[in-house]
C-alpha cells in the first residue's frame, strides 16, 4: 500500500496541480500529498523511539480519543495536520517522493525486527500495538490517496484484497459506534430503509 502511495505522488498528473488546491478544504494537493505520505514517514521515527510507557489501547479506543474526530476545519489540531502536510510538501514533489522512498526500504528491515508498542506523541497519552498502528496507516492510505487521486483526476489506486478487508472492517466498525449497527445494516441491506449516511468520520 506504501508502494502504491509512492507511485501516486510521483504522477505527473499530481506534479502538476501540486500548488493548487485539493479535493479536501485548505488543503493544497502538495500539502494532501504530504499528509498522505506523512503515514508512512513517521513510522521509522516512531519505531526508533523508546518503548512507550503509556498504556496500550485497543484500535476503536484510540479514535475515541482522538481530537480530529468531530473537531472544526479551523480546530487547532485540523490546523496542525494541514500545516504539517504543507511542511512535508514544501520543498516540492520529488524531494517527498524520494523521502517517502527511503522511509519505505527502512521499513522493510523495522518491521521484520520489530514487534513492540508504538506511538506518536501528538496524539496523546497512549499507545498501541504495532499491528493495529499499521492497521490505522493503512486506513489513512487508503482514504487519502483516493482524496488525492480524486484532486487531481486520476484513477483511485486499487487495494490489496487483505488491505481492502481489514480497511473496510476498521471503518464499518468505526461506523457501527458511531451510527449502531442498524443503520449500517440499512445501508448495506436495504436501501429503502438506509440512512442519509454511515461515515466513519
Amino acid at each position: 500500500m506504501a508502494r502504491s502511495a509512492l507511485a501516486l505522488l510521483r504522477d505527473p498528473a499530481v506534479t502538476t496541480a501540486w500548488a493548487g488546491p485539493s479535493a479536501l478544504p485548505e488543503f493544497s494537493v502538495g500539502g494532501l500529498a504530504g499528509h498522505l505520505a506523512y503515514q508512512v514517514l513517521s513510522l521509522p521515527e516512531a519505531l526508533a523511539a523508546p518503548v512507550p510507557t503509556e498504556p496500550v489501547v485497543p484500535v476503536l479506543e484510540h479514535y475515541a480519543r482522538v481530537a480530529w474526530i468531530g473537531a472544526d476545519r479551523d480546530a487547532e489540531i485540523n490546523v496542525r495536520i494541514r500545516d504539517g502536510g504543507e511542511s512535508l510538501a514544501a520543498n516540492g514533489p520529488s524531494d517527498l517522493a524520494d523521502r517517502l522512498a527511503t522511509a519505505i526500504g527502512a521499513l522493510a528491515r523495522l518491521l521484520a525486527e520489530t514487534d513492540r508498542p508504538v506511538r506518536i506523541p501528538l496524539w496523546g497519552p497512549w499507545s498501541l500495538t504495532l499491528d493495529d498502528m499499521l492497521l490505522t496507516r493503512l486506513m489513512e492510505l487508503a482514504v487519502h490517496a483516493d482524496d488525492l487521486a480524486v484532486s487531481v483526476g486520476v484513477p483511485t489506486p486499487p487495494l490489496p484484497p487483505a488491505v481492502q478487508e481489514a480497511v473496510v472492517d476498521l471503518l464499518s466498525r468505526l461506523a457501527m459506534r458511531r451510527h449502531g449497527a442498524v443503520a449500517v445494516v440499512r445501508a448495506l441491506a436495504r436501501a429503502e430503509r438506509a440512512p442519509a449516511t454511515i461515515a466513519a468520520f
